[in-house]
């Protein structure tokens, strides 16, 4: 807040796991609005747990309103930026002294948590009812999901197609071994550098075709490939000459986006060049929270934070009781890494963070 004078006007668009964090951490020094076409956060590295287990859902999805007490939830998608204002999709103008953009990645997921509870509820209920399930693409969300239905279902047929390699290409080659030998010791087939045609059964067959021929059957599939970046809106607003040719935000030091002085990025949209993890977005939130709470008060832009790219760390859950984990040094595997992920996956952290019972 500026000395003496009214509370600043902070938007925040993208209610994730950073802007959330960061909605949470200022809302008394600022007048605060979070724009996010859903009414919750999601705890994304838990949705994989909620699918076998679909109470879990009930403390890793959250309404906004549980955690921001003191600030406006906006229910839409943000459309378009001027340098003063925000344009939302039910055609609201918010007005900004400040503007922090935590869009991360594109999901299909419903608007209220109900809703979101019973697909949950639905994807239960479809792992339950298949004897054969097909998992397409082997990064830590395939691998992941794969190792939570071989744990809670070891009598299902469960069959993982990657066109890369090897699994979880983003971590180091011998934590994606120690991926692969796990899966494959839960009875998991494995099939590298295939892809799948989900468009190959016919007649109802439940048979779908691989690129080298293969024939897969299946009574239901699971889709892990890649999210996009949700920053497509941005090419038509006053940011379009700020994102790379992938689709990033560039942010500088203080992780402001280059060339402006109110206007912040955090979390996977950003261009800072390490793994875009959900632990390093609550990072980026906690630095934007400082340089925040600096500016508001009248402070030296000189004393601002900087923001150090977090370290190759990396935890793949395998199941409820063990995990991969890559630290820079060394990577281990079994119930160590186990203990720190695979039990709670973080959810109680998570909500203390924001204020809530864990």
């Amino acid at each position: 807040m500026e000395s003496g004078g009214e509370k600043k006007r902070v938007v925040i668009v993208g209610g994730g796991i950073a802007g959330s964090l960061l909605a949470k951490s200022i809302q008394f020094y600022a007048d605060i609005t979070l724009i996010d076409p859903k009414e919750y956060l999601e705890i994304p590295w838990a949705s994989l747990r909620n699918m076998v287990e679909p109470s879990f859902a009930e403390r890793s999805v959250i309404n906004h309103r549980d955690y921001l007490t003191n600030g406006r939830v906006v229910a839409s998608a943000a459309i378009n930026i001027t340098d003063t204002e925000v344009l939302t999709a039910d055609g609201r103008l918010i007005v900004y002294d400040y503007l922090i953009i935590a869009t991360g990645h594109r999901d299909s997921v419903p608007t209220t948590k109900t809703e979101r509870l019973n697909q949950y509820k639905e994807e239960n209920q479809k792992i339950q009812s298949a004897h054969s399930i097909l998992i397409v693409g082997g990064g830590p969300t395939g691998v992941e999901l794969a190792g939570e239905i071989a744990t809670d279902f070891p009598e299902k047929k469960v069959t993982l197609v990657h066109k890369g390699p090897r699994l979880v290409e983003f971590i180091g080659t011998k934590a994606a071994a120690k991926s692969l030998r796990w899966l494959r010791s839960r009875k998991v087939e494995v099939k590298l550098e295939q892809a799948v045609d989900l468009n190959s059964t016919s007649d109802g067959s439940q048979v779908y075709q691989t690129s080298t021929g293969e024939s897969i059957k299946a009574d239901c599939h699971f889709l892990c490939a890649g999210r996009p970046l949700a920053s497509a809106w941005l090419n038509e607003t006053i940011l379009n000459t700020n994102l790379d040719k992938n689709g990033r935000l560039m942010v500088d030091e203080n992780l402001r986006v280059k060339g402006r002085n109110n206007i912040f990025a955090i979390g996977d949209i950003t261009d800072i060049p390490e793994l875009k993890q959900g632990y390093l977005a609550q990072n980026h939130a906690s630095v934007v929270a400082k340089n925040l709470k600096l500016l508001m008060a009248g402070g030296k832009e000189s004393k601002m934070s900087t923001y150090e790219p977090g370290s190759a760390m990396a935890l793949v859950s395998l199941g409820r009781k063990q995990a991969v984990a890559q630290f820079p040094f060394t990577t281990i595997s079994g119930r160590i890494p186990g203990l720190l992920k695979s039990g709670d996956l973080f959810v109680g952290r998570t909500r203390k963070q924001i204020g809530l019972q864990p």
